[in-house]
């Protein structure tokens, strides 16, 4: 089937620092990367690579048709990308020594798309595609309304999580990827085992299937009879920015074509464990030769 990805395009700004900076610090970074970027086009690209037929649905400034170029080079069908006036999304990234990050947005253009853009870009949708959605760009609940009434399937990865996630009816999405913190702001447990967890999700979402990323820890996958989880491989972590994106990638990927949950969460955490590898977000997307030798 098709998947349609509604998702942001970032011009990202990488900086390689000693550590984060503090509030009223200057600090000297000691690398910088233009690089492409925004979860919508992360993910994407890792759906491509992993095999996928992905349709991305963005917006760029003209002058930064380059990224366009990158998506087309990756695989990405970019027929529903358009080129416009406004700037581009972009993003200010800091890496430090311990490869943790610290991120400011823009939304740019990934902020310009009305109701009507939406509907006329996933007019070719049919039932049984996939739409996935993150939440970096505007409108994400008419696009969610529009593929659930015609039984397109959506994915939604919720991130950033802005205080208007609750009012998007996420509990009609056929599958919710979160991350723990991501999990904590949505459900608001007042215990945070592993167990307590798990129920409080099948209490709040029980037709839901719900995939939690869980850093080194690996990945979680439940829904209202299973619980799988599945260990993250042990590697040497320089750069967790697209770790997330490009586990959704190749776990989507992995599912549209058949795999079981467990075999997709293994799929997914090998994926993320060569992206975080590497510095830089797009470009640390590894190809599913890469991802199939591990």
């Amino acid at each position: 089937m098709k998947i349609f990805n509604y998702g942001s395009i970032n011009i990202d700004h990488i900086y390689q620092v000693p550590h984060l900076v503090a509030a009223g610090e200057t600090l000297s970074s000691t690398s910088y990367q233009q690089v492409l970027g925004g979860k919508g086009a992360n993910q994407s690209i890792a759906l491509a690579k992993a095999g996928a037929n992905v349709l991305h649905i963005g917006r760029c400034n003209k002058g930064d048709a380059w990224a366009v170029t990158l998506l087309k080079d990756a695989g990405v069908n970019c027929e529903l990308v358009e080129l416009v006036d406004s700037p581009s999304g972009h993003a200010i990234i800091q890496v430090d020594e311990q490869a943790e990050n610290s991120i400011v947005l823009f939304g740019g253009a990934n902020q310009s798309f009305t109701e009507q853009d939406i509907h006329s870009a996933l007019q070719t949708a049919v039932a049984g595609d996939w739409l996935v959605l993150q939440n970096e760009c505007s409108n994400i609940k008419a696009a969610l309304d529009y593929a659930v009434a015609h039984d397109v399937k959506v994915v939604l990865n919720p991130s950033p999580m802005l205080s208007d996630v609750q009012s998007f009816g996420i509990e009609k999405v056929s599958i919710l990827i979160v991350n723990e913190v991501e999990l904590a702001q949505l459900i608001n447990p007042q215990e945070t085992t592993e167990t307590a967890l798990v129920d409080k999700v099948r209490q709040m979402y029980p037709e839901m299937e719900v995939v939690i990323t869980l850093g080194a820890k690996g990945a979680m996958w439940v829904n209202a009879t299973q619980c799988i989880k599945v260990a993250a491989l042990k590697v040497d972590v320089v750069d967790t920015t697209a770790a997330g994106d490009t586990f959704l990638g190749y776990l989507l990927a992995a599912i549209d074509r058949g795999e079981s949950k467990e075999n997709a969460l293994r799929i997914g955490c090998k994926a993320s464990s060569l992206a975080v590898q590497a510095l830089g977000a797009s470009v640390s997307i590894p190809t599913a030769a890469q991802v199939d030798a591990v």
